[in-house]
């Protein structure tokens, strides 16, 4: 009999080895061709592969299972036929669909005198099973793909570059009040709201065109420039931190940004996020503040040679033209890789994104 073999896809040059996460038909089950029957998980994303054909399915590989790439993990048998429909017999007693919800009404209305007898009242439905209690102290689980892949990256970002972090804080009342008056027309407008992303995003872009080197990597012993601006902004979902690329940030709008930001961090939590849009990247930006995070020191995400972290707003007394005043404040900083970027440089980079933020209308002229 001829069989379609679902094989694990090739996911990216990175990527040697996929889990299953489950299986969303069972096996013996009769599957149309492009019908969603298994859920891959990676150390990047996770993804669900369709029927290559029509037919019964033959699962190989179980749930949970590590499987190599290109390895088959099942077969759709062609020849199989569809099974026949069952017909359903009209009975005369037979009621419209709404039946269920008048015999709620009924039980639900006050008694009333009649002489026909009393009706029985729906039954309530079984009360969900509760999750067993255990008096173990300790218990065990295996880390995912995803998490692993995080480990091991973040481990590898440590050992493997000079990372240093500097520190600037950056005064957000000119945007907060530029939100406040035009937020509501640029939703009518664009469809999303006016967010502080894309103005960091904006900024950061500004600043790696004045300072290059904070936009290039190092590749053995060279230093490899990057002419774009591909900017990473780090999501958190339930599976771990993804960073999706927001790809040429200079060519985009506010607006753009905000849509590719929105449209990414919605694929990233639905599980439905590409690997190609998490890779590359030539600049990342990371938002702890939306956490409560007052102050860190963000850790690169290599070959990248510098990462961004904003932090919570907070009202704070500062002094404006010798007088204490309470302004909207926000921590930022630049972690880099000291071996190609110098202090001065890193500290300047971080200051041309506190002036960019606090006067936004120096990247809309362009200066």
């Amino acid at each position: 009999m001829p069989l379609e073999a679902i094989k694990v896809p090739r996911a990216g040059e990175s990527i040697t080895e996929a889990t299953i996460n489950q299986w969303l038909k069972p096996d013996g089950a009769f599957v149309s061709a492009d019908d969603p029957i298994v859920e891959l998980g990676t150390d990047k994303a996770t993804q669900e592969l369709v029927a290559p054909a029509a037919g019964i399915l033959k699962i190989r590989a179980k749930e949970g299972a590590t499987v190599a790439i290109d390895s088959v993990i099942g077969e759709i048998d062609t020849d199989a036929k569809p099974p026949a429909k069952a017909q359903a017999r009209p009975t005369p007693e037979a009621k419209p669909t709404a039946a269920p919800e008048k015999a709620t009404a009924e039980a639900e209305a006050p008694a009333t005198p009649s002489r026909e007898p009393p009706k029985k009242k729906p039954e309530a439905p079984p009360a969900p099973s509760l999750p067993k209690s255990t008096t173990e102290r300790i218990t065990r689980e295996p880390m995912s793909p995803i998490r692993r892949r995080i480990a091991e990256r973040l481990l590898a970002s440590q050992n493997s570059t000079a990372t240093l972090t500097t520190f600037n804080e950056a005064d957000l009342s000119v945007i907060m009040d530029f939100r406040a008056k035009y937020n509501e027309q640029f939703a009518k407008k664009h469809g999303v709201k006016f967010g502080f992303m894309s103005v960091f995003v904006k900024a950061s872009v500004a600043a790696l065109r004045a300072f290059p080197l904070v936009n290039a990597r190092i590749d053995g012993n060279d230093i490899v420039h990057q002419h774009f601006y591909d900017i990473g902004v780090a999501v958190s979902t339930e599976k771990g931190l993804m960073v999706p690329i927001i790809r040429d940030a200079d060519r985009l709008s506010f607006a753009d940004i905000e849509k590719k930001i929105a449209e990414m961090a919605q694929k990233a939590r639905e599980g439905k996020i590409a690997v190609s849009d998490l890779e590359g990247g030539t600049f990342t930006i990371t938002n702890g503040g939306i956490f409560g995070s007052m102050l860190s020191t963000p850790i690169l995400n290599p070959p990248q040679a510098a990462i961004l972290g904003m932090h919570n707003i907070v009202k704070r007394p500062v002094v404006v033209n010798d007088e204490i005043v309470i302004r909207p404040m926000m921590y930022l900083a630049l972690s880099y890789d000291h071996r190609l970027i110098d202090g001065r440089e890193a500290v300047q980079f971080l200051v041309r994104i506190k002036e960019c933020v606090e006067n936004p209308e120096r990247m809309l002229l362009g200066l």
